[in-house]
């Protein structure tokens, strides 16, 4: 097995010849320096895991270095651990806000310095399984259902071209995931990915977000994207004075900043998002439908979790270890009740939740077999059946549909009751009683 290399910085013979005897004994591959100049020589050739570096040097202040490690040593650097003879709170609070994995005080033990140099190591490691596992499956569509086979095939054939894209879907599907895909298989793949969440946004500073302000010398999110791809996420929720300028910039390839009098040229590929229906938003007078046209040149559609339910159990897998991996815990495995809880589930918050509930048990739960009891899902919001068999009457059938319909305006509205009613064209009263009637929780 490999030994962890370990570098010593001191300037204080005796405690660096201690610390190397220390760190051998312990099955540690150690070598000392005595400056800061010979710990950067060293520290930043890759070779070494974790450094042990003295706050006090002759040459460099020790923060200092600590600082250049950070900036210079690049996704492989040292785990550095900050050690001095006269520490304060106040250089234990700057050592860890510049990077320090810890900070030790003199004199040192044999113990701390042992559990705190296998930590670091173990911390090094995850951090690197953890961006190697993020850079192999990055921005991948997961599933082998028929919608996500067709959806990745629709990837291959449209993300190469310039065409401006409107990803269609509910929230927490994963449309910021296509964007990303559609970028990173376009000829734009080198220049920049710049996302604005549009209804994350207040009104009166989105038209400087989008476009930046000549007073201020801010730079706008259309200039930002030069050369790339603008995401414009949940578009459905900017005004109608903010469309208008929108409209104008992708006419023109060109917009003047808030308080300029000369226009800025770019070359941005839009992309944007939405979980509404626009059409209905232009029949509402709440979307311009010049500028549905321009946008909606390449649709693409995201299915909700509940129409993709085989995809399930990749999805809860590929979850599982990543935050396995990011947390340094052990591999879990579901069992096939667990299974069958998660594909009767109807999955309101769509990937989003799965995604949360798999973090949820990996860090609450530290055995490795993961059964239903470790599933805490609502019973009443299981998936509906695909057929119709199963009722009685035509009456039956009717409320079943009703239901459905009214858990999907809930899901579009992520629960808000006023919203919902709104798009249901009822009463906020005369919702809750149908609600309670269907028997739909609305707590």
């Amino acid at each position: 097995m490999k030994k962890t290399k370990v570098l010593v910085v001191d300037d204080e013979p005796g405690i660096r010849e201690s610390l190397v005897g220390v760190l051998e004994d312990e099955g540690f591959e150690a070598h000392a320096v005595s400056t800061a100049a010979e710990c950067l020589a060293e520290g930043l050739t890759g070779s070494y895991e974790v450094i042990l570096l003295d706050v006090w040097l002759p040459d460099i202040d020790g923060l200092e270095v600590l600082n250049r490690i950070e900036a210079e040593g690049g996704p492989e650097r040292p785990i550095v651990v900050m050690i001095s003879g006269h520490g304060t709170i106040e250089t234990a609070v700057r050592a860890t806000r510049f990077g320090a994995f810890d900070f030790l005080e003199k004199p040192l033990t044999i113990e701390k310095v042992s559990v705190v140099v296998k930590n670091a190591a173990q911390q090094r490691h995850m951090t690197l399984e953890l961006r190697e596992f993020k850079e192999t499956v990055r921005w991948q569509v997961i599933g082998d259902s028929v919608p996500l086979k067709a959806l990745r095939q629709q990837l291959a054939l449209m993300a190469g071209t310039n065409g401006r894209v409107l990803i269609y879907g509910e929230s927490g599907t994963g449309k910021e995931l296509v964007a990303h895909a559609i970028h990173e298989m376009s000829p734009r793949a080198e220049g920049p990915f710049v996302l604005v969440n549009c209804a994350a946004i207040p009104e009166d500073l989105i038209e400087t977000e989008l476009f930046g302000n000549e007073k201020d010398g801010k730079q706008g999110k259309f200039q930002k994207a030069d050369g790339g791809s603008l995401f414009l996420d949940e578009v459905g929720d900017m005004s109608l004075k903010t469309q208008a300028k929108v409209l104008r910039a992708l006419d023109e390839g060109r917009f003047e900043p808030v308080g300029a009098h000369e226009s800025i040229q770019v070359d941005t590929r839009v992309i944007a998002s939405t979980n509404k229906s626009l059409e209905e938003e232009i029949e509402r007078g709440n979307f311009r439908e010049d500028l549905f046209y321009r946008l909606n040149v390449i649709p693409f559609h995201v299915p909700p979790l509940r129409e993709r339910r085989e995809d399930i159990p990749l999805l809860a897998n590929f979850f599982l270890r990543e935050f396995t991996t990011a947390y340094g815990r052990k591999h879990k495995e579901l069992t096939p009740e667990a299974y069958g809880i998660l594909q009767d589930y109807s999955w309101p918050g769509n990937v989003r939740e799965l995604k949360n509930l798999m973090e949820r048990i990996v860090i609450l739960h530290p055995q490795v077999r993961i059964d239903a009891r470790h599933i805490p899902l609502n019973p009443s919001r299981k998936a509906p059946e695909r057929s119709m068999d199963r009722f009685g009457s035509l009456q039956e059938v009717r409320q079943a549909a009703e239901r459905d319909y009214i858990l999907r305006k809930l899901d579009e509205t992520s629960g808000n009751i006023s919203r919902a009613a709104e798009l249901l064209g009822l009463e906020r009263s005369n919702l809750y009683k149908k609600m309670r009637a269907l028997g739909i929780d609305f707590r």
